[in-house]
């Protein structure tokens, strides 16, 4: 039987989900040698396409080693049955040529899909608890040559998305602004947080949840927000897309878990994934401006949205995001021709 030839790595802790990720291109490098490398996202790619990939050989390298994102929209009869294939055609004959691991920000799959998967392949990377977070972020300042105080850590937990990737990208901020010694104080999270805030898809739905502005600063900041994304890296209308679905899709969840329970507990909103008093904050606020019909419109209006970009490509790309924003804020995922008279 071919070993480690499929992965699946669901869940919210990107951190800890990319460590194990490299170390296993790490350690198929070592088995296979030279590696034919490739990162896909299933909303961009054709699963046909991936199998594909997996079943020829490379020219240049002894071996693929592909990661595919977004492993929860696969659901089509059709597509796990050729990842199933593909599976037992490589432990039938043997054979140690390629890897394919699937990911997801969610913490289970189509059930189909998972009993494909070995079950030593299969982990799901949880959110840190608090007490977990507030040690993590101690230690990282530390092995740098850095330390920070008690208050600041609570500060600066308050202000990132709760995952150990975002901890260790704003941690490392700290570092090119001071010299090795210093000890970081909340006047400093202040200072470097959020004056030089970086925007990203997270902020953009972070401010459209914004309950304490009224309907029209939080539409005007979105796009402004949206517009700071366009220029930057971060461009990619599909990916943003993804992200804002990503976000509804928790919205969606917060009002299920807040129906069966008016009340949740930390503890239960900790398993869910909503482990840090900021997620908390902002989807509780989320709640009050979108009920669940409205998320549930929401999401198709971002699904329809993504079709319109893919199908007529991107000379109206930046058109279709603002009357995506439009329609989410001001109209609660209602298409906007509703309201044409």
């Amino acid at each position: 039987m071919a070993t480690s030839s499929l992965y699946l790595f669901t869940g919210p802790e990107l951190g800890e989900k990319k460590d194990a990720i490299e170390n296993l291109r790490i350690q198929s490098r070592k088995r296979l040698g030279q590696l034919d490398e490739h990162i896909f996202y299933v909303a961009e790619t054709r699963i046909q396409d991936v199998m594909e990939l997996l079943l020829n050989g490379s020219l240049f390298a002894s071996a693929r080693f592909i990661v595919l994102n977004g492993a929860e929209q696969i659901k089509k009869k059709e597509d796990i049955e050729l990842i199933s294939k593909w599976f037992t055609s490589v432990e039938k004959n043997s054979e140690d040529s390629s890897v394919l691991i699937l990911v997801s920000d969610e913490n289970s799959c189509d059930k189909k899909l998972e009993s494909i998967v070995p079950k030593e392949n299969k982990r799901i990377f949880w959110e840190m608890f608090d007490n977990r977070k507030e040690q993590w972020v101690a230690d990282f300042f530390k092995r740098n040559g850095y330390s920070i105080s008690s208050e600041a850590i609570e500060l600066l937990l308050d202000m990132v998305e709760n995952n150990t990737d975002a901890l260790r990208s704003e941690c490392s901020r700290f570092f090119l602004c001071f010299e090795p010694g210093h000890r970081v104080s909340c006047d400093d999270v202040e200072k470097i947080l959020v004056s030089n805030r970086q925007e990203s898809a997270f902020t953009l739905f972070e401010g459209m949840c914004d309950s304490s502005k009224n309907l029209q600063a939080r539409f005007e900041n979105a796009l402004i927000v949206l517009q700071k994304l366009r220029m930057s890296k971060e461009s990619s209308g599909v990916q943003l897309l993804a992200v804002l679905a990503y976000c509804f899709r928790r919205l969606k969840l917060w009002h299920i878990i807040t129906q069966e329970n008016p009340y949740p507990s930390d503890f239960d909103l900790k398993i869910k994934g909503f482990s840090s008093k900021k997620a908390q904050s902002q989807y509780r606020s989320g709640a009050k401006l979108w009920d669940i019909k409205s998320v549930s419109k929401i999401l198709a209006m971002i699904a329809k949205t993504d079709m319109d970009i893919r199908s007529s490509g991107t000379m109206l790309e930046d058109v279709k995001l603002q009357v995506l924003l439009y329609s989410i804020i001001k109209k609660n995922g209602e298409p906007i021709q509703d309201y044409i008279c």
